[in-house]
């Protein structure tokens, strides 16, 4: 049996429940459940990958969306095959590797695989339209706060809520008080992933490359955006475990962000001010991300079958941004080396 046939085989068995033993191995994130599928006696490599939709995320995906991002990306060589979409799921190429951690990702070879990677990605251009996009990222935050309800079903919830988290019209100030300041930096809008947490890194088996999967979220954003959001995800996921001092040091950035930069540019050298200019965009723009994840965490709460802490995730995501406000709000362009 060709790889091809075994696969399309394996997804007539998802699909209509043939009688044909399958191996299941069930992944679980915090927005949809993934599982692994192959026949028996298949080679691993030949899996495919099956996504279920987290109940409710309808609310904050555009799912047609999506599966134009992976046909687009996979043509671009960025992205896995798409074998077939579902009603409640889609299926794709299942990629051998392991995803990032919070060690592996501060790894020189690593980090600068991802940086590549992603240069690469910013320079997609979708359709024939090569225009002007804008970006998603201040309509999102306010089409996601306008998500958080009012008061959660479950007065537990609510009530850590009340304790743990900004009133909502406080975040909307927030918001508010971030586009005024950002969109004043002039970050450049680009194809974005939007969601470059580590679980969505694969680094290849033979460490030569890496992988980028769920492109749920991604779409034109900026370029800062997406960043200074993966720079966010070095101190982990689980709400008590994440370790804010393992958020990526200037050096390192420095040196990710050169990588990034000759990649995107596509040249032999870049300026220390050019490098500079964009490690304070980033920084600048880490602070939405904790808002962005940090309100969609609280819409997480009130739907989400999965079991994962969204109002204590929410609370530090937010927190943290409060923390950092200040300090990356007043960097400037005075300085030129690390």
């Amino acid at each position: 049996m060709t790889i091809v046939s075994s696969k399309f085989c394996l997804l007539r068995v998802v699909c209509f429940f043939a009688h044909v033993r399958c191996v299941f191995i069930s992944y679980n994130g915090i927005t949809n459940k993934l599982v692994k599928c192959r026949l028996e006696g298949e080679k691993e490599e030949n899996s495919v990958l099956v996504r279920v939709y987290g109940h409710k995320t309808d609310l904050l995906i555009d799912r047609k969306a999506e599966t134009r991002n992976i046909k687009l990306l996979n043509r671009e060589g960025l992205a896995p095959s798409l074998y077939a979409t579902f009603s409640n799921g889609l299926a794709y190429e299942f990629v051998p590797g392991c995803t990032l951690n919070c060690n592996s990702v501060g790894q020189p070879t690593t980090y600068k695989m991802v940086a590549r990677h992603l240069a690469k990605l910013h320079k997609v251009r979708e359709g024939v339209n090569n225009g002007e996009h804008a970006p998603i990222l201040w309509d999102k935050l306010t089409n996601f706060l306008n998500l958080v309800p009012h008061k959660f079903s479950d007065p537990v919830k609510q009530e850590r809520y009340e304790s743990l988290v900004l009133p909502k019209e406080q975040l909307r100030k927030e918001i508010e008080y971030l586009k005024e300041n950002l969109t004043q930096i002039n970050s450049p809008v680009v194809f974005c992933h939007n969601d470059l947490l580590l679980g969505n890194v694969i680094c290849t088996d033979d460490e030569s490359s890496v992988v980028f999967i769920d492109y749920e979220y991604a779409a034109y954003n900026y370029q800062a955006f997406d960043i200074g959001n993966h720079f966010n995800e070095f101190v982990g996921i689980e709400p008590d475990t994440i370790d804010y001092s393992k958020y990526p040091s200037k050096e390192l950035q420095y040196d990710w962000l050169k990588t990034y930069l000759l990649e995107f540019k596509n040249t032999d050298s870049v300026k220390d001010e050019d490098i500079y200019k964009l490690y304070i965009q980033v920084n600048k723009f880490s602070l939405t991300s904790h808002l962005f994840w940090g309100i969609w965490a609280l819409i997480q709460a009130e739907h989400s079958y999965i079991d994962f802490d969204f109002i204590k995730y929410g609370a530090i995501r937010i927190n943290e941004y409060l923390a950092k406000k200040e300090d990356f709000l007043n960097l400037d362009g005075n300085e030129t080396s690390s």
